[in-house]
């Protein structure tokens, strides 16, 4: 009983009769959160309550973050390998394409145009083992400007490319072939040359000039880049190129504007599609994955909060005469509550704190994380194979940041609100009958 007096002498002028959240009902909430022996239960309650706030707002971060990271890391491999906007002839093939890429590339917002040649190859090597590829035929002068590619040539150089006389493919082919630059890459084509016996197959070896290496292992395992009149060739398109690719400056902010200004600048009947429509299933499945793991850790946060109820309850009934004392000393029912809703507040904002620093201290060291316990375990963890990258990104975004912590002191002070009550309305008479 001796507690609820909390140095009466210290409270003049600040007691119960005091202001809201004065000075002598944080010293009382103060002293509620340091429980004594007998209060272990309660303390381990509130303890458990802590570490699953904290827990649930660094697991909402991180994984926030990551699913951030990984549609950037997505997004910037596909938009940086792949035209932003794709320009295809809808009444023939583009035999015009050297004069319609140059009325192209002059568009305003657009940076580059790449006239491709594409076709489907078993790619295989003379000491054996093969793999299904695609084979892109481009210019030397446009892959050079394309840094994706020329910036991230890991063994070799464009020299050989820029000849006529190679061909780049990705380290992940390289590996699983056994090759290496120098090596010879045999192709096969299915559209070959028409003979008296039907359709003979395309077979043609070139020799590897170079080894890029994008980081996104479906391209580095599967994408052949061949000079563009060579592609021609060995696909029976010569003089003629199947699609125009187009970089503009701001592939976020496609709209009707340039699309219209490419289809005049055109002066054909195209059809112009861009990468959102193209991998518009894709980024879908992304953004509801994606919301659907945020309302589900939420779950965390809201069973923590749950546990801050059950913990202000039992320390209600368990200070019952301190209650009653306190309202004989002149304390009134507010003040009652506001001293149980800063001593439950107090576990979800430290909490909440918490969670913030350990979710941050994650992200910035996910990578090295995922090595160590892939080094503990002895296996790969994010297969680069199954998750497509190589390293395991995360971009925490502030706003969403923000939306969690907003979320998780939502949920712990409504979780105050119902035990604060009930003590405000705890009748002294009762309270220090009980006792």
């Amino acid at each position: 009983m001796a507690e609820a007096a909390v140095d009466r002498s210290s409270t003049s002028g600040l007691g119960p009769a005091g202001k809201p959240f004065s000075t002598f009902e944080r010293l009382v909430a103060w002293r509620y959160l340091r429980a004594r022996r007998k209060e272990a239960f309660i303390s381990v309650i509130a303890g458990f309550s802590f570490v699953g706030i904290m827990l649930g707002v660094a697991t909402l971060i991180i994984v926030m973050a990551v699913m951030n990271g990984f549609r950037t890391e997505l997004v910037s491999r596909i938009l940086g390998i792949n035209g932003h906007m794709i320009v295809q002839p809808s009444d023939g093939p583009f035999t015009d394409y050297i004069d319609l890429t140059s009325r192209l590339a002059a568009v305003p917002g657009v940076k580059m145009a790449l006239p491709l040649v594409e076709g489907q190859v078993l790619a295989s090597a003379q000491a054996g083992g093969s793999t299904g590829a695609l084979v892109r035929g481009a210019r030397a002068e446009d892959l050079t400007k394309l840094k994706t590619i020329s910036g991230n040539i890991k063994s070799g150089d464009m020299v050989g490319f820029a000849s006529g006389q190679g061909v780049l493919i990705g380290t992940g082919m390289a590996t699983q072939l056994g090759l290496s630059v120098g090596d010879l890459i045999t192709l096969t084509s299915p559209d070959g040359d028409i003979t008296p016996m039907g359709v003979s197959p395309r077979v043609k070896s070139y020799k590897i000039s170079g080894l890029f290496e994008i980081g996104m292992s479906e391209y580095d395992s599967s994408i052949i880049f061949m000079p563009l009149e060579e592609s021609q060739l060995f696909f029976n398109a010569e003089g003629l190129v199947q699609s125009i690719e187009l970089f503009v400056d701001h592939p976020d902010a496609i709209d009707n504007t340039l699309r219209y200004k490419v289809e005049e600048a055109a002066g054909r009947q195209i059809n112009l599609t861009d990468w959102r429509q193209r991998n518009q299933t894709f980024f879908s499945a992304l953004q509801v994955e994606r919301n659907v793991m945020f309302m589900i850790l939420t779950l965390i946060v809201l069973v923590a909060a749950l546990n801050i109820i059950s913990g202000l309850i039992m320390l209600v009934k368990d200070k019952g005469s301190d209650i009653a004392i306190l309202r004989t000393m002149g304390a009134s029912a507010g003040a009652i509550m506001r001293i149980f809703f800063m001593t439950g507040a107090a576990i979800g904002i430290v909490g909440t704190i918490a969670g913030v620093l350990l979710g941050v201290l994650v992200c910035v060291n996910i990578e090295s994380i995922r090595q160590f316990f892939s080094w503990i375990s002895g296996e790969i963890i994010f297969n680069p194979q199954v998750y497509f990258l190589s390293q395991l990104p995360a971009e925490m975004d502030l706003s969403e940041t923000i939306s969690i912590v907003v979320m998780a002191l939502t949920l712990s002070f409504i979780a105050t609100i119902f035990p604060a009550w009930r003590a405000s309305r705890l009748d002294p008479v009762q309270a220090l009958r009980y006792e």
